[in-house]
């Protein structure tokens, strides 16, 4: 059971009672057996007759003491920066930055928040935000430092507070207290967020002077008297969260930032006491939340984000880890939330690449030794039900933190519960439109739910509380029937799905169209790469999605069916009772692959990245890629390690821990097999599969290959080609021709130096062109009595090619289906974009500025 003890009356006693505790003490807090935590009779925390069918463990309440009460399910929406926890700017700034929308409420935020509590989710934690103004992440972020900045933050928790998550009753907790509960509200805690040497600013504070390799700034080393007022920084924030009806805060304790600097020895190299010993160095921590819980009291939750792994070579040990765990609980911890890698660290921790739950290993450690008896989180890379039962099942956790997946569907705890699991938009671990967003200053969202934080923009949803009922979801009320349109889109790719599922869930009649045989255009392609087999779960998404539409007599699939100008205009014709069989026409017909325009390239074995990845085109054992974009690193990677298609449960995650050198039997300093995986992108250890080839990754573009890569995701791609050790990289590549033979001629240095490579295949990667036919001959008909240029309508890759980027393919589809029956919306005026707000201004002046 948990137990609440009577804290030490100095702090200098809490850690010494810690560190004179023998093993067997530290082994024998729990006294309840692990294995009978998810009995059927009996739960983690009590016992019920009532248990979810679908998925009992994840829908099992837990019990956080008499004076917090119960949890209803067993999964916490972890923290996220999304750019709804408002900002510090000075009015003063404002006409200067002139945002397109100021962001001087927290209204989006608490509707996003509002909608995930609807969706389910019973415990959530929001953003980081500041205790004081040298935490900030970059100049000017969120922080909690006033009253005035508390009064704000009321919005949020009064719209989570006034829903009810179900809950399952009849749980008795080990100590006697039982539910009869069918329904508790939802709870929200703010994490409390300190950078330290990660802030993206020159005022950056740190436990020793020293500079993080992802800042430009160099941090000063704080005094002793700033640690403690930090200390009480921390408290007031806290103090200022209750106030403003938080039900508790997260003490952001891992991930590299200020308190990991503390810590870890090499960021420490204090001589105070806050400084040298591990007993020392923890005590900054460890007085931050003791006081955050005298001061807030015993029902106030907190949770503390502690790393298990540091995955860098001067990271804790794990015996570290677990007295830093035994301190925190003692400390007066509601919840240990694991925390995995530093930002700095060269092993990929969330992205899509990283296998389910494959960090998962290091919580459930900790929670098999016994010695701690709070809930502890396991996190990184849970996106589905499945897994979460999996985890908890194997009594890895008592909790499992999802923090993307929430972007992706604010409804995957509710579709879950009520067995719709193939329901579910699944997160696919970009990072594209979430992290690459935060991380310019741009407000978050999701490449597969693009109303992610824009839900105050792109719904029907007021501020309101009530019950779930399980029919939030449809976020989008129906038009009145002589607003709905027939339309017609041409394509199933993502932007052709998007609109397609949007306007039916609106009411219009939409017939989608695709000469292919199935869904998913381009996206076919992308899920056989290795590394993006979650892709296949956007295309599952679709397909039940548009099915379900079809059902309810609001789309008709027609697959195998190309569609001709002809037909455009024959379907736009009146029908036999004077309405029109089309009304508007959605033209999402992709892109095609661009032509280099290389002499020789009609040589048999010059092929295309269509050819391989759709069309199976036997390669050789020697290959030249021409473009080195998001397209060529993608190909690079499945002619290196492609073997067989496989599913996102496939993924070996033993292989990808000794791929890249993450010690998984707790033996190393930091988490570490090999400690050069800190160092620079090519010093990784070699992959754990044998390339299949040897390839040639060529661009014309004088630098660093893959410059345009995600900014979170970009250095993946690169040290995974070079840890293979079969990949050559050239820039400022000028083609001079292919040869009879098939062989590649270049020039380099600017023409001073000539190279022929010798290889059984050339592939073409080298960007796409606008598929966009249709669109160009129902322009050319304008001129004659043809009304069809004036209802057409293109978007996604036809309408602006670039990279394939899915993400600007599914947000154009949506928001212009949710505009479609608007008169004013005419073609070539009919691409909409989210309002710039003033974090994203900043960003870009301070950019100029440095």
């Amino acid at each position: 059971m948990f137990r609440f003890i009577q804290r030490p009356t100095t702090f200098r006693h809490l850690v010494k009672c810690r560190f004179e505790k023998n093993s067997h003490h530290l082994r024998c807090h729990r006294q309840k057996s692990t294995a009978a935590a998810f009995d059927d009779t009996t739960a983690l925390d009590g016992s019920s007759d009532e248990t979810n069918p679908h998925y009992p463990r994840m829908f099992t309440p837990l019990h956080l003491g008499n004076d917090i009460g119960w949890l209803p399910n067993r999964v916490l929406m972890g923290s996220m920066h999304t750019g709804l926890e408002g900002h510090s700017i000075p009015s003063f700034l404002m006409p200067l930055l002139n945002p397109e929308e100021t962001h001087s409420t927290l209204d989006q935020m608490a509707m996003y928040f509002q909608e995930r509590a609807m969706g389910g989710c019973g415990l959530m934690v929001t953003g980081g935000i500041s205790p004081n103004c040298e935490g900030w992440v970059g100049p000017f972020a969120a922080k909690l430092t006033t009253p005035q900045e508390m009064e704000r933050h009321k919005v949020v928790t009064d719209a989570v507070h006034s829903i009810q998550i179900p809950m399952a009753d009849g749980y008795v907790n080990h100590n006697g207290t039982s539910s009869s509960l069918s329904s508790v509200p939802s709870k929200i805690c703010l994490q409390i967020l300190h950078t330290g040497r990660y802030a993206y600013h020159p005022f950056a504070v740190s436990a020793s002077a020293t500079k993080s390799p992802i800042s430009p700034f160099k941090a000063r080393a704080l005094w002793t008297s700033e640690v403690q007022q930090t200390v009480q920084d921390f408290t007031r924030c806290a103090t200022l969260a209750q106030q403003a009806g938080y039900d508790g805060v997260e003490v952001m304790g891992s991930e590299g930032y200020l308190i990991s600097q503390f810590l870890c020895q090499t960021t420490n190299t204090r001589t105070d006491q806050y400084g040298g010993s591990f007993e020392n160095r923890m005590k900054f921590p460890l007085e931050i939340i003791q006081s955050i819980r005298n001061v807030c009291g015993p029902s106030f939750i907190v949770i503390f984000r502690l790393s298990l792994l540091d995955l860098v070579s001067h990271g804790m040990t794990w015996e570290e880890c677990k007295l830093l765990a035994q301190g925190v609980e003692d400390a007066g911890a509601t919840i240990i939330n694991t925390g995995i890698g530093w930002h700095e660290a060269r092993v990929p921790t969330i992205a899509t690449s990283v296998p389910r739950g494959a960090f998962a290993f290091p919580t459930q450690q900790l929670r098999s030794e016994g010695i701690v008896d709070i809930p502890l989180v396991a996190t990184n890379r849970f996106n589905s039900p499945q897994t979460i039962e999996e985890a908890l099942e194997e009594e890895t956790a008592d909790m499992i933190s999802m923090a993307r997946p929430f972007l992706a569907d604010p409804y995957i705890m509710e579709k879950s519960r009520t067995g719709r699991a193939d329901e579910i938009n699944t997160c696919i671990g970009c990072n594209q439109a979430c992290l690459d967003h935060a991380f310019v200053g741009k407000t978050a969202s999701c490449l597969v739910n693009p109303r992610a934080c824009h839900e105050l923009e792109l719904s029907k949803n007021a501020l309101g509380g009530g019950v779930i009922t399980g029919q939030q979801e449809d976020h989008l009320e129906r038009l009145d029937p002589d607003q709905r349109l027939n339309i017609g889109v041409v394509g199933a790719g993502p932007a052709g799905c998007s609109f397609a599922m949007t306007a039916a869930q609106l009411g219009h009649h939409v017939t989608l169209y695709d000469k292919a045989s199935e869904i998913g255009g381009q996206f076919n392609m992308a899920k056989r790469v290795p590394g993006k087999e979650e892709f296949y779960e956007t295309l599952r998404y679709f397909d039940v999605m548009l099915n379900k539409y079809q059902q309810e007599g609001f789309l008709d699939l027609q697959l195998g069916t190309e569609i001709t100008l002809q037909d455009m205009n024959s379907l736009l014709s009146e029908g036999d009772e004077g309405e029109a069989k089309i009304d508007k026409w959605i033209l999402a017909s992709g892109v095609d692959p661009r032509n280099p325009q290389i002499p020789g390239m009609d040589h048999p074995n010059v092929l295309s990245y269509v050819d391989v990845l759709r069309g199976n085109a036997k390669v050789g054992r020697k290959v030249a890629i021409i473009g080195a974009g998001g397209i060529g690193f993608d190909m690079a990677e499945f002619l290196l390690y492609h073997t067989k298609d496989q599913r996102a449960d496939d993924v070996n995650i033993d292989d990808f821990l000794e791929e890249w050198g993450v010690d998984s039997k707790h033996q190393y300093r930091g988490g570490l097999v090999d400690t050069s995986n800190n160092t620079t992108e090519g010093e990784v250890k070699q992959h754990f599969h044998e390339p299949q080839r040897q390839l040639y990754l060529l661009q014309r573009k004088k630098g660093k290959l893959g410059a345009n890569l995600g900014k979170t995701t970009g250095w993946i791609h690169r040290a995974t080609l070079n840890k293979s050790g079969a990949v050559e990289m050239i820039h400022g590549v000028k083609y001079d021709r292919i040869d009879e033979h098939g062989h590649l001629h270049l020039s380099l240095n600017d023409g001073k130096e000539q190279r022929v490579l010798v290889v059984d295949n050339i592939v073409t990667c080298a960007g796409q062109v606008e598929k966009n036919e249709l669109q160009l001959q129902a322009q050319e008909e304008q001129s004659t009595s043809s009304m069809l240029a004036d209802r057409v309508y293109t978007i996604g890759g036809a309408y602006q090619a670039g990279e394939l980027d899915a993400k600007r393919a599914i947000d154009m589809g949506m928001r212009l289906a949710l505009k479609i029956n608007d008169d004013a919306v005419v073609p070539g005026q009919h691409k909409f974009e989210a309002p710039i707000g003033p974090e994203q201004k900043l960003y870009e002046w301070s950019k100029k500025l440095m």
